[in-house]
């Protein structure tokens, strides 16, 4: 089993260092469509997202966006509300789940627990882990299948929002 670091709730992001690092999301409840065969498992749940903190925008900051923001500033809130088939919705040049944001925190503060370990080089971390294939709500640099997936499934929802608004 890989240690990923002490694990957090929403209730206490307080605690989690303003330093640059590694973090790995784990929920207790799958999001619709999502397969998780050979993630990583643990008794916070299932790993399914894996995501760097800097310098500028340290973990501390990005977890309390990722917990308490919009799908604007977050590609986890992103995936996560386009597999709950939130409407995104244009907000001047932003586009969020508007009233919705609220449905992803509430369920993320319910279901999500996060794993992260504070590193001066992320990034090599972060490579390490998504070369693994098991975390499939992320797109970037991931070899899981579903990672095409997510990207069209954002891809589409992008799409809608910005013709509703045309």
């Amino acid at each position: 089993m890989i240690d990923f670091g002490p694990v957090y709730s929403g209730a206490e992001l307080a605690e989690v260092p303003r330093q640059p690092g590694v973090y790995v999301w784990f929920f207790d409840e799958i999001p619709p469509g999502v397969p998780t065969e050979n993630c990583h498992t643990s008794e916070h749940g299932t790993a399914l997202y894996v995501g760097i903190a800097t310098v500028k925008r340290t973990l501390h900051s990005r977890l309390r966006n990722h917990f308490r923001g919009n799908a604007s500033g977050s590609t986890l809130r992103l995936t996560l509300g386009v597999h709950f088939e939130l409407p995104l919705q244009r907000r001047g040049s932003r586009l969020t789940f508007g009233d919705q944001e609220s449905f992803v925190s509430e369920w993320l503060a319910a279901h999500g627990r996060v794993a992260c370990v504070a590193d001066p080089e992320p990034r090599r971390r972060e490579d390490e882990l998504l070369g693994s294939g098991r975390f499939p709500l992320n797109i970037q640099g991931n070899p899981h299948a579903y990672a095409a997936t997510v990207s069209r499934l954002r891809a589409a929802a992008r799409t809608a929002a910005r013709a509703a608004d045309a």
